[in-house]
């Protein structure tokens, strides 16, 4: 026999290995950190830019939600753009737009000014986010390396999301509202040079025109859905004309959006990725992981500062444990997920987080330190660990071509999920908050209602009120807030067990392709059916989606018992000896060893290195001949304990 080694068929789209692929990362993670900080760094600026600006309630509103609003919307659009024209053009696009919009918000005179440099913020944030994991999806193809990527990838967010408070806190308190925004510019300007250098172009599928109706319709309906969502987090009437109407019409958009995307030939979006219950699966765990994080966090820094009297800079203190958790749950996620697999990880990530959320539910009304910091910890943690496995697992589900579509699904989750995080637990603190104010002894029934609004309006109420029907309404207010707490965390832990439940769809074991190329042919097409032949076929052909394209694309002639040429783009000359194969209807197949699956053909052609051929499948070959249709070999990492040995 004789034993064939040829160049690769084709080139790969983005270059995949060497050790600019890890510096690469570090760009990433530069320019996703700044976004992160973006989205919550404002926060503490807004009693000092209101004071300065002196904004309406409408334009107030509109400064702190028109970033999350327009980069959710936008995420989908740039996305599935960033597959089509080019993925670092979108990235450099979004750091240049980014870097200008964060010069006009931080010199801002006008409150209308300052909403649309947030907006164009958003833009930015919606050209940058899917870009830099589907990037990391291309520079990383191998699996073991991507998870450990998406591990520092994911604890740069949540870097980034918790030191935002801190870090604005202490730029609001030594300089002014506008210096929140001027940091970004010296790393914009720091990165966009190194971006250009570094990073690699990666494209996916070009084929057919770009869905230009399709984008817009998937903007607008996830805008009105997320609109929608934050009016009932800030306590609007869900049947009111202006929650429901965005709420509706985003929905039946987004309804025509994929049903659209089903019918086009070329679609946006791969709909067939959603029929793969790890995707699907991975895309709710995000939802729960993020609804259960962000209200609840928004809830705990309401206890920090009302309830306990602590200032913004040390109520981004007590939260650090939480961050320092999901830094060390990142850096390890890559480790574990090998060992348990993802079924586990996410399903025992969620029982973690929903065990901490029930240990918080100790607080009271008075410090409790220790205890918070233990809650913070293994809340960190096991939400890191749920939400890196959950990603890891999504990416992967998605073939590289289709990487900035998913990534961009992956953000709008995110997105989806920390808006109604907080609509419902805002709306149950809110729920079971208000009967506790019901009826203060010597507070008329007017004063009350007021007060229940928020516990910040309770202590306002109770102040003008004074005397001692002001203190009754303070203690009451407190109490009720503390009580409403605990339900809420009762709600998110019931949430959150649900979604250990919902892991359990997810695979049992870490698959790892052995060809990564391989294994995208294989998704893309369905096999067929192999014709029946005989032992002497009139034409063999080595598939065009076989083993055979992956080490040099034969297109042997031959009949029984000859000796033909392989056309194998500099192979020629390669002897094929006819036999019976030991598959059925493979006649002259090639026969890839190199573990389980298909045990050698007599007589085939032998390449060492894949694994796991089935040819009893077949695709139309170059000259119209059914050839071997060979699946991505993959290595199952099993999980400790299981009793398999990994290979």
């Amino acid at each position: 026999m004789t034993r064939t080694n040829t160049a690769p068929a084709r080139p790969r789209a983005v270059a995949d290995g060497g050790a600019n692929r890890w510096l690469v990362l570090v760009v990433l993670c530069v320019s996703l950190l700044l976004v992160a900080l973006d989205a919550t760094i404002l926060h503490v600026a807004v009693p000092s830019l209101t004071e300065d600006l002196r904004p309406s309630s409408t334009a107030l509103l509109w400064i702190v939600d028109a970033y999350p609003l327009i980069c959710a919307s936008l995420l989908i659009l740039f996305g599935t753009l960033g597959d089509r024209v080019g993925r670092r053009r979108i990235l450099l696009l979004g750091y240049g737009l980014f870097g200008i919009a964060s010069a006009v918000a931080a010199l801002a005179t006008e409150p209308g000014v300052l909403i649309a440099a947030r907006a164009l913020l958003g833009v930015g944030g919606a050209m940058i986010m899917p870009a830099t994991l589907s990037l990391l999806r291309a520079v990383f193809p191998d699996r073991r390396e991507r998870a450990t990527a998406i591990g520092v990838w994911t604890a740069v967010a949540a870097i980034g999301a918790a030191a935002g408070p801190v870090l604005g806190g202490f730029l609001v308190e030594h300089y002014w509202w506008g210096s929140v925004f001027l940091i970004n510019i010296p790393l914009m300007a720091l990165i966009l040079p190194l971006g250009r250098r570094l990073l690699p172009e990666s494209k996916g599928s070009a084929d057919g025109p770009w869905d230009v109706l399709g984008a817009l319709m998937a903007a607008a309906g996830v805008l009105g859905c997320v609109l929608g969502i934050k009016r009932v987090g800030a306590g609007d009437p869900v049947l009111a004309l202006a929650t429901a109407g965005p709420l509706l019409l985003g929905a039946a958009l987004l309804v025509l959006f994929v049903r659209r995307q089903r019918r086009r030939p070329h679609p946006l979006i791969d709909m067939r990725l959603f029929s793969r219950a790890a995707f699907t699966t991975s895309v709710g765990c995000i939802v729960l992981a993020m609804l259960a994080l962000v209200g609840l966090e928004l809830i705990a820094v309401q206890y920090l500062q009302l309830v306990l009297g602590l200032s913004p800079l040390e109520t981004g203190l007590r939260l650090l444990p939480l961050t320092f958790a999901a830094m060390a749950a990142g850096a390890t996620g890559s480790y574990t997920l090998r060992r348990i697999g993802p079924r586990r990880m996410v399903g025992w990530g969620f029982v973690l987080t929903a065990c901490a959320v029930l240990l918080l539910t100790l607080m009271g009304e008075h410090d409790r330190p220790a205890l918070l910091t233990v809650g913070f910890v293994l809340l960190g943690f096991g939400l890191q660990t749920t939400l890196f496995s959950a990603y890891e697992s999504m990416l992967s589900e998605a073939p590289q071509r289709s990487a900035g579509g998913a990534a961009a699904i992956g953000e709008t989750s995110y997105q989806l999920g920390a808006g109604m995080g907080i609509a419902l637990l805002g709306s149950v603190m809110n729920a079971a908050y208000a009967p506790g104010l019901a009826a203060v002894p010597g507070v008329p029934a007017g004063v009350s209602r007021d007060a229940a609004n928020s516990l910040g309006e309770a202590y306002q109420v109770a102040a003008q009120l004074g005397g001692t029907a002001g203190e009754a309404l303070h203690r009451a207010a407190r109490h009720a807030f503390v009580n409403g707490l605990h339900v809420t965390l009762f709600v998110s832990a019931g949430l959150l067990f649900l979604g250990a439940l919902m892991a359990l769809r997810l695979p049992r074991v870490m698959e790892c392709p052995a060809d990564p190329e391989l294994d995208e042919d294989a998704w893309q097409e369905e096999p067929q059916r192999a014709p029946e032949t005989g032992a002497g076929g009139a034409k063999g052909a080595a598939g065009a989606f076989g083993a055979a394209e992956t080490v040099g694309a034969f297109d042997t002639r031959g009949s029984t018992g000859a000796e033909g040429a392989a056309d194998a783009n500099g192979a020629a000359g390669t002897k094929v000896t006819a036999g019976t194969a030991d598959v059925p209807g493979a006649s002259g197949a090639v026969d890839v060893r190199g573990a389980a699956g298909v045990d050698g053909a007599a007589g085939a052609d032998e390449t060492e290195g894949a694994a796991g051929v089935s040819a009893a499948a077949g695709v139309a070959g170059p000259l119209g001949v059914a050839a071997p249709r060979v699946p991505a070999a993959r290595e199952a990492i099993e999980p400790a304990g299981s009793g398999r040995p990994g290979h």
